[in-house]
């Protein structure tokens, strides 16, 4: 991608719009199709508790698609999975700890900045 002024002395990169950074050392989370920096009040998260062979798995699901380059769902899974002291995976739209953490993922996701709802009662 070329920059404002592309090929004069006057050329600037173009930049991040949320952290003024260039787009090559930008790691902002950017929608897969339209390169759009992703704000966390446009996703709308669902989070359920499911029972798998007997055992309750809680699924945080309804991140937008991001581009593999500005991935940061394993990064938040990591913070999850270390302060709750548990495991967990993470795919391309969602996240699932195991354990019952619905009620406390909604707080934890809301001030993060996302509007978190529980699912399923």
């Amino acid at each position: 991608m070329t920059g404002l002024f592309h090929g004069t002395p006057l050329e600037q990169p173009l930049t991040c719009e949320r952290c003024q950074q260039p787009h090559a050392k930008c790691g902002c989370p950017r929608d897969r199709l339209s390169g759009k920096v992703l704000d966390p009040r446009d996703q709308n998260l669902r989070i359920r508790r499911e029972k798998r062979g007997g055992k309750v798995v809680t699924v945080i699901a309804g991140f937008a698609q991001r581009s593999d380059r500005t991935n940061d769902l394993p990064t938040i899974l990591k913070q999850l999975k270390s302060t709750l002291g548990t495991g967990g995976s993470a795919d391309e739209t969602s996240i699932e700890v195991q354990g019952d953490h619905r009620d406390k993922m909604v707080e934890h996701f809301k001030k993060l900045g996302y509007p978190a709802k529980p699912a399923d009662g």
